[in-house]
């Protein structure tokens, strides 16, 4: 099962905060959806995998501006 945030309508940096904190306590693996209406998140969620050890699963349009992002979490995140 996946786990979903719904941080549309929040401006950076606060989506990439919340999936932060959804992502810390759950096991390598496990998937967190993020939906988005922040610009910024397009440069901040793919950064923050990155530099997190995160996987960016897939990224998805969702109309009226939003964009969904999948993310696994890390093994040695």
């Amino acid at each position: 099962m996946t786990e979903s945030i719904d941080a549309r309508g929040l401006l950076c940096p606060l989506p990439v905060l919340r999936l932060r904190k959804r992502l810390i306590p759950l096991p390598p693996g496990a998937r967190v959806t993020l939906l988005a209406t922040d610009r910024a998140a397009m440069i901040d969620v793919p950064h923050f995998c990155t530099e997190g050890g995160h996987r960016l699963v897939a990224t998805r349009d969702i109309g009226d501006g939003g964009t969904e992002y999948t993310v696994e979490r890390g093994t040695d995140a």
